[in-house]
């Protein structure tokens, strides 16, 4: 039973330790958002996003970001905007907040939105980001929208993608 516990407990730490968000690292990330947990989860949905970030301070993030988003009720969207993850600890823990510039057909809005979620790292750099989000909408309280977004993340250290 100790071995097994001290296996976890080394996990653990093993795991613990590739999680350094630390100054000069990038980001590429993909997510698909379509489980709603809100009161219009009946209806369909699907967004898919792609972002690019950078480490600009340990555990600080800044994003861009583009999206698609369709529901079965509401014209498709697409969106553009910037942001910044905080790592509140070592283990992948973050909260974000953004703005983005959402346009569809009849509308164009400024959406704040904020999100909490969590990086597993699955290697030293490939990350499942499981993320809760609340987009604020600026013109109606219809195109406000909440829910859960799974993701796939790539953290690139400084020395993959920069010569020395």
């Amino acid at each position: 039973m100790k071995k097994i516990a001290l296996f976890v407990v080394a996990l653990v730490m093993s795991v613990a330790a590739n999680a350094q968000f630390e100054q000069g690292m990038g980001y590429i990330g993909a997510s698909l958002s379509g489980i709603d947990i809100s009161s219009q989860a009946k209806h369909f949905h699907l967004g898919v996003n792609a972002k690019l970030g950078y480490v600009f301070a340990d555990n600080l993030m800044a994003l861009g970001e583009v999206g698609y988003d369709k529901t079965e009720d509401l014209p498709y969207s697409l969106a553009a905007g910037a942001g910044a993850r905080y790592y509140i600890i070592q283990n992948g823990l973050y909260l974000g907040a953004g703005l983005k510039y959402k346009h569809a057909e009849g509308y164009n809005d400024l959406v704040p939105n904020v999100q909490v979620g969590y990086a597993f790292f699955l290697s030293r750099t490939v990350t499942l980001e499981p993320e809760l989000y609340f987009d604020f909408s600026t013109k109606s309280s219809d195109y406000m929208a909440y829910g859960l977004r799974i993701g796939i993340g790539v953290y690139l250290f400084k020395d993959q993608y920069m010569k020395k």
